[in-house]
């Protein structure tokens, strides 16, 4: 497996009741899981919450131990009806994936699980992947907690909370039979911090007792008339149980709530932000304590009416810090606010930005503004910031220099010797010879494609639809539509989705499918395909195989793909085939980047213990490059750069290999396919050299030696 490796910090997972745990907040989740009695967990991995799916994998001797059954499921979808296990049984199951991705690709799962309702306690972890760091749309799984009605909690990133918000997940959805979504911000997912660990407890009834004695509610199936009535059940019998768990367990919390006749209404995930606002402004100390009554909304969906009145009672004004848009709480307070008859003024995205992430310099500027309004903050007294442009949405404070003119810009790309950089060289090759096709692009590292100095790649509409996504360009007009799809996405849905439904609809395009070994983009997890061998998942199944089973007859397999000739005639070939129906295109080559961090450790620990290595570095002949640098055009490598001509007569700078090289020979390859200057060279560093080494070294020097100094004496000849 290529997974990031968790085997030490997973022994933290063994602590019991009244030891400190101290560590990550995603090691945090697993600890809070097994503490809870869980049964089962299931999951699809996606940043920020790939770490918990690797954590769980490392920790099923754990798991094992306690009765849980893990799956690494196959799309989030899979996972979301895993927890159907909790509909008819008192089981308490968990399943994570990313949102708002993944949340759309269990969509149906999820609204057919909070239709008919949950026996056990159910949870979904999802990890919000909104703002700065995020890499998908910016949308928020908000929508879907109220669209299905089930309950959203938010809690503030600390260790101690985000433990207890698991906890009170689960027993939130037994007492309301409803599933709880956990949303865990990026911040919350990576915080550092410590906690009171609780004994490890094992469930009393085990999917074993469940198995034995198979349970049937016909009025938990989704189906009508039993449909019609779990919409009544949300609203007359789970929304009110709900609600006064959440009131009764207080999991929302106020903080200073009669120190001021204004206050602040906040998010939990967002209160960390606030407060370093707030103490910023000087109205909080750096422990948190604040000056300004707070209301934290450990619990996202459903607001608490009665709380909210609570808070607002006696108050002039309440700031509300949402993030994201739409401004859905905001909506629900001002109409609790207006049927209630409240006076007091509600402020939300009127003094912040509409849309965005509410960092701490967005956050300090909206409080700022709140709190001067009503008198707070004396505009003397507090920190000064940068006046806006007009219209701007977040005001930024303008650097010394323009940015611009110290750092060039630096898209993202490709890692260093990455398998994937080659096929796109072809492409680029191939597009000389026949012109641009439409490219259908798809989730993952080769979407990196559409940007320099590739700049390939149309649309992309989700993880495995690259085959869907040029499905309607099938007309006959002399040219393949091409679409791209990962070995991860393929497995994921695109097989159904892309491949057979290409073979139904009777398709002529190309489907290229970059097989790397693991789905790379999500931290390197196996997959079906994967060519390690796993003690807890099958392996070893390949992707041809699949293809020629769902109908496909033109397939080929390019099992290198550093071999752009290679790629470019099975490309060519593609393209210009008279064959007619669905083409797939299956390109293999591991991923690098997990390749070295396998076999780095062992080079190091091998020169270590004095045994003879040999490593292959490229490098540029200075002399023979003609500083066309179109190798750099046709490769994008991070390690292949220029420096300036070590030739007085020549002012053009030449390519130069950096010290970063890993040996894959992209660079020569595509230099030798296009037929660009023949200025790449290979060399062996070897590391402990043996005496025939040392040899052949010795014999090297002493003959380019020679050569130098005849070189030198026929120049000096010419001199005169």
């Amino acid at each position: 497996m290529a997974e990031r490796s968790f085997v030490n910090e997973v022994k933290k997972l063994r602590l019991g009741a009244g030891e400190e745990f101290r560590g990550e907040g995603i090691l945090a989740v697993t600890k809070a899981l097994l503490e809870s009695g869980v049964s089962y967990v299931a999951g699809y991995q996606g940043a920020p919450i790939s770490h918990l799916m690797d954590v769980l994998a490392d920790a099923q001797d754990i798991l094992s131990e306690q009765g849980i059954r893990f799956e690494n499921s196959a799309s989030e979808a899979t996972a979301a009806a895993t927890l159907a296990a909790s509909v008819n049984y008192p089981l308490r199951g968990a399943v994570t994936f990313k949102a708002t991705v993944g949340t759309n690709v269990a969509s149906d799962a999820l609204a057919n699980l909070a239709s008919g309702g949950v026996t056990g306690g159910a949870l979904i972890i999802v990890g919000e992947d909104y703002g700065e760091g995020s890499s998908i749309m910016q949308e928020r799984s908000h929508a879907f907690a109220m669209k299905s009605q089930m309950w959203l909690l938010d809690p503030r990133p600390n260790l101690p909370s985000i433990v207890a918000a698991v906890k009170q997940g689960f027993e939130l959805s037994e007492a309301s039979h409803t599933p709880v979504m956990l949303q865990l911000r990026i911040r919350a997912c990576h915080v550092h911090g410590h906690f009171t660990a609780s004994d490890n407890q094992r469930a009393s009834f085990m999917l074993k007792d469940a198995m034995e004695n198979p349970q049937r509610d016909v009025s938990r199936i989704v189906l009508p008339p039993a449909s019609f009535v779990h919409e009544q059940e949300k609203v007359r019998d789970r929304w009110p149980a709900a609600v006064r768990f959440i009131e009764e367990r207080q999991l929302n919390e106020f903080f200073a709530a009669d120190a001021d006749d204004v206050g602040i209404i906040v998010q939990g995930g967002c209160y960390n932000t606030l407060v370093r606002a707030l103490e910023r402004l000087g109205l909080a100390d750096v422990y948190g304590k604040s000056q300004i009554p707070l209301y934290v909304m450990n619990v996202a969906y459903p607001v608490i009416d009665s709380e909210v009145l609570r808070f607002c009672q006696g108050k002039r004004a309440v700031l509300l810090v949402e993030e994201g848009q739409p401004n859905f709480v905001e909506q629900n307070l001002a109409s609790i606010l207006l049927r209630a008859g409240s006076a007091t003024a509600l402020h939300g995205k009127d003094m912040l930005p509409v849309a965005g992430e509410y960092t701490a310099a967005v956050v300090l500027r909206g409080a700022r503004t709140f709190l001067e309004r009503y008198e707070r903050l004396q505009p003397s007294l507090a920190p000064a910031l940068p006046e806006a442009p007009s219209g701007a949405l977040v005001r930024l404070p303008e650097p010394a220099r323009p940015l611009a003119d110290n750092v060039h810009a630096r898209p993202p790309g490709f890692c260093t010797g990455c398998p994937e950089r080659p096929i796109f060289s072809a492409m680029k090759l191939v597009e000389r010879e026949l012109g641009a096709h439409h490219v259908s692009a798809d989730i993952g590292c080769h979407l990196f494609s559409i940007l320099p100095p590739f700049h390939i790649g149309n649309t992309t509409m989700g993880y495995g639809l690259g085959g869907a996504g040029s499905s309607a360009l099938n007309a006959v007009a002399g040219k393949r539509a091409i679409s791209m799809m990962g070995d991860g996405g393929f497995w994921h849905n695109g097989l159904t989705s892309g491949v057979a439904n290409a073979v139904f609809n009777k398709s002529d395009n190309l489907t290229i499918v970059v097989d790397n070994n693991y789905t790379s983009a999500t931290g390197g997890q196996d997959i079906p395909s994967s060519q390690a061998l796993n003690a807890t998942r099958s392996t070893g199944h390949e992707i041809e195989r699949a293809v020629r089973g769902v109908g496909v007859k033109w397939v080929k397999v390019v099992r290198h793909t550093y071999d752009v000739g290679a790629m470019r005639e099975a490309l060519r070939d593609a393209l210009t085939s008279t064959d007619k129906g669905p083409k797939v295109l299956i390109a293999q080559s591991e991923c690098m980047l997990n390749r070295q961090r396998r076999e780095k450790p062992l080079v190091r620990k091998a020169i270590a213990d004095g045994k003879r290595t040999v490593r292959e570095k490229f490098g540029v002949d200075a002399d023979t490059c003609t500083g066309d640098h179109s190798c750099i055009r046709l490769s994008g490598c991070p390690s292949l750069s220029i420096k300036p001509n070590p030739d007085p007569l020549r002012t053009d700078p030449v390519a130069t290999v950096l010290d970063s090289c890993v040996g894959c020979g992209v660079c020569g390859e595509v230099s030798h396919a296009a037929v660009l200057c023949p200025s790449f060279y290979k060399a062996q560093i070897v590391s402990n050299p043996n005496r025939w080494d040392r040899l052949r070294e010795g014999l090297r020097r002493a003959v380019i030696g020679w050569l130098q100094r005849a070189e030198a004496k026929r120049r000096d000849a010419y001199a005169f």
